[in-house]
C-alpha cells in the first residue's frame, strides 16, 4: 500500500472514532486529522498547530491539544515522550513500535522490526510479565546529520 492511500485510511478511522464517540467534526478538528494522518514526520503539537493555521489561522495552540488528547485516548495516536520535553505524535501507527531517532535533527524514523512479536512474547514468557505496552527507541545520528558533518 502507498503513504497516499495509507494515511486516507488513516484519516477514516480516525474519523470514524470520533463518530462513534459522538464528537462533532468540525472543519479545524477535521483538519488536525489530516495533518495527523499525512505525516510521516512525527510531529509535535506545535508542528501540527502552525500546519493547521496555514488553512485555519483562528485555530488555537489549545484546540490542536485538545484533539491530540482526544485522539490519543481513543487509541488513534501515539505519543512519544522525551525527558526533554517536547512529545511527538505518529498519527500512522497508532500501535507499539520501534523508532529511530537522530540526536542532532530529532528525526524520527519507524524501521520494520520482523520479529518485535517474537521478543515481546519471549520476554513475557520468560520473565512471568504480562506485557501490555512497550516503547523501543533507537538513537542515532541520521544520514543527514551525518553528511552535514562531513
Amino acid at each position: 500500500m502507498n503513504t497516499v492511500s495509507d494515511s486516507r485510511k488513516r484519516f477514516k478511522e480516525m474519523v470514524e472514532a470520533l463518530r462513534e464517540q459522538d464528537y462533532r467534526l468540525t472543519p479545524q478538528r477535521l483538519e488536525i486529522i489530516r495533518v495527523l494522518a499525512q505525516s510521516r514526520d512525527h510531529p509535535s503539537a506545535e508542528e501540527v498547530f502552525e500546519e493547521v493555521r496555514n488553512n485555519f489561522p483562528t485555530t488555537s495552540l489549545a484546540t490542536v491539544y485538545r484533539n491530540i488528547l482526544k485522539l490519543k485516548e481513543l487509541g488513534q495516536i501515539l505519543e512519544l515522550g522525551f525527558p526533554e520535553g517536547g512529545n511527538r505524535y505518529d498519527g500512522n501507527r497508532p500501535f507499539p513500535h520501534p523508532h529511530v531517532i537522530c540526536i542532532r535533527c530529532r528525526r524520527i524514523m519507524d524501521p520494520d522490526l520482523e520479529n518485535l512479536e517474537d521478543l515481546t512474547s519471549r520476554l513475557a514468557e520468560t520473565t512471568g510479565f504480562k506485557i501490555v505496552n512497550h516503547r523501543l527507541d533507537f538513537f542515532g545520528i541520521c544520514p543527514g546529520c551525518q553528511d552535514k558533518a562531513e
